[in-house]
């Protein structure tokens, strides 16, 4: 692991924890134990297996959700080893990964990635994986089967065609002479719709089911423990040079392995401008032309690592776009860009190193396994879109362009006819299960989210009614009092807030480490414009330890540093977000936080 271990850039000042101005109390060893009660149902098809780091649910074979926890278990050892990490204390919040049946399964759920994104690849490497790194904690999701890319643009073109009237029924292609042609040339390459993703096109390549989850958590991984504002090429080839990953036995792990399909997608594509790369030019590619691809981010970021020479310059380079250098300066290290394409161009044709590490068998960790009764598995997916459902895009007040402002304003009106069609089947389902907790509990998130205090209370009260002792019905009342209280007259106002909050503080005793108990106290002070008192700030910064790649969090406690006069933390704190590799909702505030706090001088970052 000689390649690896210097790579664990000094970005841990980037996390949460360091940022802390003032200590944190630990959890009273006399705090109330939470008790959930409610009525049992019958047992689901879905089960849940807990790690020490992951918690995975599916609705397929318990030996592969088995299969899969130990994994991912093992690949955080690995992850924590090489970056210097092992055996460190842990506070963050596990990780929850579903795992879908299929790809039309996965897609009809309409998962919008809002806080992740990959590439700008070619429009053929659009795989299926949804990552939100939630306030509350990350959720992921992929499919559980393989998935093909296709190479060649007219295969690509016809599987498009195919997909897409497949998914209307077929409706279309029956009075439709070129989508007949398309239905009847897809039954001869095709045994069924199913086998859509499998065995479609001759020039093509497979993404197993396990490299994208483990490229995907990998990328977690990454952005958790030492989050910063990382270009996204790096972090795409990041998750690339783990997406191989191979257990020999239970005790030795490989990494570093060329994808599949390598070559030939490299041979089909082309090489690709390594100055568009490192200037972040890539970024503006359009899916249907660019030539980049998560190989060409793999074949970067592997030579990087790998090479004696190139790696302290990764380093550096790193650690001046975490401290919000622009792409052009921060480039500069790597010397004479057309000599590292050069090398780049001879690593193509050169053998790949890859590692091997030794699993201490003793760490061996056996997945907690539970089967879900059948109200919770209702909402499993539901709790996966809520966080696509809930986003509606802004309004710009200060757009002067006549046609864009008009895109916006059809964009957000479109955003909350669905938002209000979801979440009205939302209601409809969660009244068939009045006494399961994840129902209330998804439901009352649900109407305060959307603004609606008087559905979100209900919706509380009834979960607390199935768990007096569960601090997440007083923290979503607690909210919706917050907001009944802002919106009520001048005479009323105080006292709502402080019953509001009164609540809250319950919540919080209940389960000290709950993070939204946390985040709702400050929130109470944000929704009442009134000054955020030092201990809201304590529990912002508890929170951002528990989830340090929540971008809503970081916005909160940025903002807070900075009103206080701490612009240095703010900065900090604010730059993954305003200069990450993910253009989340939270991006615009960033950015415009980050413009108005000085720049400290850079000039020695490259010997930290």
């Amino acid at each position: 692991m000689r390649a690896s271990l210097l790579l664990g850039v000094a970005l841990t000042l980037f996390s949460p924890a360091a940022l802390a101005q003032s200590a944190i109390p630990p959890p009273s060893s006399d705090s109330t134990e939470v008790v959930v009660q409610g009525v049992r149902s019958r047992p689901s098809g879905w089960r849940e297996a807990e790690t020490a780091h992951v918690i995975v649910l599916s609705d397929g074979k318990q030996a592969d959700l088995v299969r899969t926890a130990r994994n991912l278990e093992r690949l955080h050892f690995l992850l924590s080893g090489l970056l210097g990490r092992a055996d460190r204390p842990d506070e963050t919040i596990k990780l929850r990964v579903t795992l879908i049946g299929d790809l039309p399964e996965f897609e009809a759920m309409d998962l919008q990635n809002a806080r992740w994104q990959q590439g700008p690849f070619n429009e053929a490497f659009s795989v299926s994986r949804y990552y939100d790194p939630r306030e509350d904690g990350a959720v992921m999701a992929v499919t559980r089967v393989d998935q093909r890319i296709i190479l060649d643009r007219e295969s690509l073109f016809l599987r498009n065609r195919v997909l897409a009237l497949l998914g209307s029924g077929g409706a279309q292609g029956a009075g439709d002479p070129a989508g007949q042609a398309a239905l009847n040339m897809a039954a001869l390459a095709m045994a069924s719709e199913r086998d859509l993703q499998t065995s479609f096109g001759e020039n093509a390549a497979t993404v197993t089911a396990d490299s994208l989850l483990y490229a995907g958590f990998a990328q977690h991984f990454l952005t958790t423990y030492f989050p910063a504002a990382y270009p996204r090429w790096y972090v795409d080839g990041f998750g690339q040079v783990f997406s191989t990953l191979v257990f020999h036995g239970d005790d030795v792990l490989e990494y570093g392995r060329s994808p599949a399909g390598t070559s030939r997608i490299l041979r089909t594509f082309g090489s690709y401008p390594i100055a568009d790369v490192l200037s972040d030019k890539y970024l503006s590619g359009q899916p249907s032309r660019t030539r980049w691809t998560p190989i060409h981010a793999w074949m970067l970021t592997h030579f990087l690592f790998f090479s004696d020479t190139r790696r302290p310059q990764l380093r550096r380079y790193l650690a001046l776009r975490a401290n919000g250098a622009d792409a052009a300066s921060a480039a500069a290290v790597f010397g004479d860009l057309n000599v590292l394409a050069r090398e780049l161009r001879a690593y193509f044709g050169a053998r790949k190193p890859y590692e091997r590490v030794t699993y201490p068998p003793e760490r061996t960790e056996e997945p907690i396994v539970r089967r879900l009764s059948e109200g919770e598995a209702a909402f499993v997916k539901g709790r996966l879109e809520l966080g696509s459902r809930i986003q509606i895009p802004p309004l710009s007040a200060h757009e002067t362009d006549a046609k864009r402002a008009a895109t916006i304003r059809n964009a957000h009106d479109e955003a909350l006819k669905d938002r209000d069609r979801w979440l009205g089947k939302l209601r409809v389902s969660a009244a068939r299960y009045p006494q399961d907790l994840q129902a209330q509990l998804l439901l009352a998130e649900a109407e305060c989210r959307s603004g609606n205090a008087a559905e979100c209370l209900a919706a509380a009260d009834r979960a607390r009614t199935v768990a007096p002792r569960d601090s997440r019905p007083l923290t979503w009342k607690g909210l919706a009092l917050v907001e009944q209280a802002v919106a009520a007259p001048e005479p009323g106002r105080a006292a709502g807030l402080r019953a509001a909050r009164d609540l809250i503080a319950e919540a919080n005793h209940l389960d000290l480490e709950a993070v939204g108990p946390l985040l709702a106290y400050h929130q109470s002070f944000a929704s009442a414009r009134e000054a955020v008192p030092i201990n809201a700030v304590h529990a912002l910064q508890k929170a951002g330890i528990e989830v340090p790649n929540a971008p809503a969090t970081r916005l909160s406690l940025a903002t807070v540093l900075a009103d206080r006069g701490q612009a240095g933390a703010a900065r900090l704190v604010i730059l993954p977000v305003a200069a990450g590799a993910y253009d989340s909702p939270e991006r615009p505030a960033a950015s415009t936080l980050l413009a108005r706090l000085p720049v400290p001088g850079i000039a020695n970052l490259e010997t930290h």
